[in-house]
């Protein structure tokens, strides 16, 4: 694996990740402990969804718990992460320069796609940590725009970590469980399509996934939580290697695929 990612996807999965990480818990500790300490983490997830790219200031941005009906347990979780503004600063001069509006949040707090892996990942919260949301209405293209733009803070010590899940679908994992637990068909050939794709660097056939890949559209209903997938490929730079390092299904229908993306030598960031 690839020593120094400058972009990772992982997976958030259902709220009740926080309380049984199980496999994929494991993994993102793995390569946690593998990173060199980043300078900021800028955080894009799949939850916070905005008409314009909008990034959170918050000194101490709060552990929201933007679900309901699950075990009081998981309410009593908290992640005590400390938001940086310069380095929040940095973000928005970063999107900015790349020709994107963007505007600023000085209250956004961390939702589960956030603090959800953050505390699996760097559970002493000794890391700044910038909120950064996806448009669900631009589609990959915007994100992978958007994932561009921050390229250049690579360089300067930053870690983008893009939350989401690699197929979602509550509906199907509604009738899973009414059904015995089974995994639908399409779940595996997506993960599969979408790491090929990802392996040979694929950007065009991957920007166009929803008429491309198997059952896309039943995969993702709607795409938001792939999208920030899209945003750590281009944030690694125009050759990114793109590396699966866990692979996996929980709650019947929830692909916990991982990944980390690298720089390749000679691109320019």
């Amino acid at each position: 694996m690839n020593p120094t990612p400058s972009a990772l996807f992982v997976p958030h999965g259902a709220p009740t990740f926080a309380l049984r990480p199980g496999a994929a818990g494991a993994a993102l500790v793995r390569l946690a402990g593998s990173l060199a300490l980043p300078r900021a983490i800028v955080i894009v997830s799949a939850h916070w969804d905005t008409a314009v790219p909008t990034v959170g200031f918050a000194e101490r941005p709060e552990t929201i718990h933007d679900f309901s009906g699950f075990p009081d347990e998981l309410y009593a979780l908290r992640y005590p992460a400390t938001g940086c503004r310069e380095a929040a600063s940095e973000v928005v001069a970063a999107i900015r320069a790349a020709g994107l509006p963007v505007v600023e949040d000085a209250q956004r707090g961390l939702d589960h796609g956030a603090w959800v892996p953050l505390r699996l990942m760097f559970p002493e919260a000794d890391v700044p940590v910038i909120p950064l949301s996806i448009q669900s209405r631009g589609g990959p293209q915007q994100a992978y725009r958007l994932g561009q733009a921050l390229a250049p803070l690579a360089a300067r010590g930053f870690l983008l970590i893009a939350s989401g899940n690699v197929t979602h679908n509550l509906r199907d994992y509604q009738l899973a469980w009414r059904n015995g637990g089974q995994t639908p068909d399409y779940v595996r050939p997506f993960t599969d399509w979408l790491a090929g794709r990802l392996q040979n660097h694929d950007i065009a056939t991957l920007l166009d996934y929803r008429r491309q890949a198997p059952d896309a559209v039943q995969a993702h209903p709607s795409d938001e939580h792939l999208l920030p997938l899209f945003v750590a490929l281009g944030a690694a730079g125009d050759t990114a290697r793109a590396e699966r390092f866990h692979a996996g299904i929980d709650d019947y229908v929830i692909a916990m695929d991982a990944y980390t993306f690298s720089p390749q030598p000679g691109d320019r960031l």
